[in-house]
């Protein structure tokens, strides 16, 4: 009886053990708008694996790719409330709760990766990201999308006059519709999960992205020309909802930011890694590809200017100024 008393009594502390193991296992929801395999989810996956491991499972990411928990502003939202602990966004997205980010929408702000990365990865882009917290959101680290390129149904772009006329979907906000009217063409904010079918049923003729985000999000099916232009870069904030943030302990925290880290630079080295095997995927779904002449660019950009000065009112004279100190001491 005895003996069998003592089994009982193991039994119940070890279940009790493994209730009690389980009570403290925190999951976080990882969102994100881009198809499994892009390389902003295969960054996910990697910092859902880091933390995984230097937490002894006791922190648990779960990604979520796809838009399946909802548009980015439904993301962004769901951080603020508490009901998603992290989301990767485009930066330019949250000017919305601070104007300074839509600096990152700029055309043609940054000349190349190495000037990207320096940005984001020093004082400017901490401090942007610093400005979030009194909006219940804490930036960890910047994943890339990358450089932005535009795709249509409707004809080869061999200059800057071919744009005219075509309606093209844009990020839902002022400065990418302003950027899209200024080379003549019609811009349409959609939410990214809904893009496909608009193409697919016409309601747009194009879109601009990144080729990872073409390839990924198949709009090869849809569209049939590709224009290189490199016309916009976008860093991606890896971020977290403050109220969940708050409830960690500093280990917790430090475990986070450093798979935040390191999980970026991983990213950032797939991103760029793949761009060139990208390019020859879509030609091999059907896509063709053009690039526009030097002097076509210089076009681009002198359209651009306009709105840039506009935009820049209202980001802020000392955050644009910070920003092009910073680039200026890069470039000499």
């Amino acid at each position: 009886m005895k003996r069998l008393f003592l089994k009982a009594l193991a039994v119940t502390v070890a279940a009790a053990a493994l209730a009690s193991a389980h009570a403290q296992t925190k999951t976080i929801k990882f969102a994100n708008q881009n198809a499994k395999g892009h390389p902003i989810v295969r960054g996910m996956e990697k910092f859902a694996e880091l933390v995984e491991a230097r937490s002894g499972g006791k922190l648990r990411v779960n990604v979520f790719p796809g838009g399946v928990l909802g548009s980015d502003q439904a993301n962004l939202s769901a951080l603020q409330g508490g009901t998603l602990e992290m989301a990767s966004m485009n930066s330019g997205i949250f000017a919305s709760l601070v104007k300074d980010f839509a600096i990152y929408d700029f055309p043609f702000l940054f000349a190349n990766s190495r000037e990207a990365d320096t940005v984001v990865d020093g004082s400017f882009g901490k401090g942007l990201h610093a400005k979030l917290e009194e909006r219940g959101i804490v930036g960890l680290a910047y994943y890339e999308l990358g450089f932005r390129n535009i795709t249509n149904s409707k004809r080869p772009i061999q200059k800057v006059e071919d744009l005219a006329g075509l309606k093209l979907r844009v990020i839902p906000n002022p400065i990418n519709i302003d950027w899209v009217s200024a080379l003549g063409a019609n811009p349409t904010p959609l939410p990214f999960p809904e893009l496909y079918a608009a193409l697919e049923q016409k309601a747009v003729d194009g879109q601009e992205n990144p080729v990872a985000t073409i390839n990924g999000a198949k709009f090869y099916e849809v569209q049939q020309h590709l224009v290189l232009t490199n016309h916009q870069y976008n860093p991606q904030s890896v971020v977290v909802g403050k109220k969940f943030w708050d409830g960690l302990s500093a280990d917790e925290k430090k475990i986070l930011q450093e798979a935040a880290d390191e999980s970026a630079r991983y990213q950032r080295e797939q991103a760029r890694a793949s761009v060139t095997s990208t390019l020859e995927s879509l030609k091999k779904h059907g896509m063709q590809v053009t690039e526009l002449p030097p002097a076509e660019v210089a076009k681009m950009r002198e359209r651009m200017k306009p709105v840039i000065a506009k935009h820049s009112v209202s980001v802020g004279e000392a955050t644009v100024s910070s920003m092009m100190a910073e680039l200026d001491n890069l470039r000499k």
